[in-house]
């Protein structure tokens, strides 16, 4: 999954700064957490109890214990990731088994350090926390009710406090964890809603852009097959016009491909986008319907003006393959602080277009609409036909 916090930062455009945790798979090789603890803690603990034994006075018992005691933390290390609070209390045992066998001290027990940071880092804070604390109150109370000299006030709070040092450099990792954990799943269901609006955006431009075209090809595509016989200058002429589109529409997909390109140092579309001084062409390419353009919008943001030409061209659209309309009214207009846009028909007024087409088309007019601040209906007109209306803020519109 790409990283979106992190690209930002490294991506190929080279910006610095960080934003972000490094990606989970950017983390430490497994061999690397399993076998550093092991052998950070194996070397001070085996050389020291080695260390401890030769300048000693102790048994030959005393001397296996104590040599076995600092062996068995390291080596319970090696399970710590399958099996971090079973671990855990095996360590603080032994951690407080070599405080008896070995009173006068040594090296602290650094099995125990990593045992609790591993445990509460995996999710086994319970088993850490109840396998220390009872471990550690029942060695100093073994140690008082001894009478133990050794066993200081001091000792014992330095002791307890170094404890309590690392349960905080563990739960530190863990929160810190946590919150990556959060931070990347966060980024990816981001990443994931900007992939599905790209889809949305695709799947809108490639329906305004061809629909309108193929429609109009389909109109005179019959019309041409109609007449074909009996008035075959007529058919021409409707095989010349679905050139035309064919051609036009084209050339929309090519800018549509490219406005799409992601490297952002392509050339230019082939075809400016479509803006509302294309709305005289757009009407006159319609067949089997006469339309009127009343345009009293002089300048807008070409934001603005491309989504009303793409509503203005899907409604034409819709009239053309669903109304069974004889004439229709495309009025553009400012009110009110808005950019205004209204397509009525005189034909039937059915809603057939959201039905078969799983409103796609009315749907896409409507997010046009509303990426810009304002919104659109679609319905009967008074009286007959259909009537669709956009009203587009002029306020806080992107340029």
């Amino acid at each position: 999954m790409r990283h979106p916090g992190w690209y930002s930062a490294h991506g190929p455009h080279g910006a610095r700064g960080w934003h972000g945790p490094p990606p989970p798979e950017w983390s430490a090789p497994k061999w690397v957490t399993l076998w550093v603890p092991v052998i950070a803690s194996f070397i001070p603990q085996v050389l020291a109890a080695i260390w401890t034994i030769r300048v000693g006075d102790y048994l030959p018992r005393e001397a296996v214990g104590i040599l076995g005691l600092a062996l068995v933390g390291p080596l319970a290390l090696i399970g710590a990731r399958r099996f971090p609070g079973p671990v855990v209390v095996v360590v603080a045992a032994a951690a407080s088994l070599d405080l008896f066998v070995n009173p006068h001290g040594g090296p602290p027990y650094v099995a125990l350090a990593f045992a609790i940071v591993s445990a509460i880092v995996r999710g086994a804070r319970v088993w850490a926390w109840v396998s220390v604390g009872a471990a550690w109150i029942a060695t100093v109370g073994a140690a008082i009710a001894m009478g133990r000299e050794e066993w200081t006030p001091g000792r014992i709070a330095a002791t307890t406090l170094g404890i309590l040092i690392v349960f905080g450099i563990g739960e530190g990792m863990r929160t810190r964890r946590d919150r990556a954990a959060e931070y990347w799943r966060l980024a990816g269901e981001r990443e994931q809603s900007e992939v599905q609006a790209e889809r949305v955006r695709i799947a809108r431009e490639l329906h305004d852009v061809l629909a309108h075209s193929l429609s109009q090809i389909n109109v005179q595509a019959g019309v041409g097959l109609h007449l074909m016989e009996r008035q075959p200058d007529k058919a021409a002429e409707a095989l010349a016009s679905i050139k035309e589109t064919s051609k036009a529409a084209l050339d929309e997909v090519r800018s549509v491909l490219g406005a799409l390109r992601s490297d952002g140092t392509t050339d230019a579309p082939l075809v400016p986008e479509p803006a509302l001084d294309r709305l005289p062409a757009l009407v006159a390419a319609i067949r089997g319907v006469e339309v009127t353009l009343d345009n009293r919008i002089v300048d807008a943001p070409k934001s603005v003006q491309l989504a009303l030409f793409r509503i203005a061209q899907e409604s034409l659209t819709n009239v053309t393959r669903h109304a069974g309309a004889a004439h229709a009214t495309v009025r553009l207009w400012t009110e009110g602080g808005s950019y205004r846009l209204e397509v009525t028909d005189d034909g039937a007024g059915s809603t057939t277009p959201a039905s078969e087409t799983g409103g796609r088309g009315l749907l896409g007019m409507r997010e046009r609409a509303e990426l810009l601040g304002g919104h659109l209906s679609a319905g009967p007109a008074p009286g007959t036909g259909f009537r669709v209306s956009a009203t587009i803020p002029m306020e806080g519109v992107p340029t």
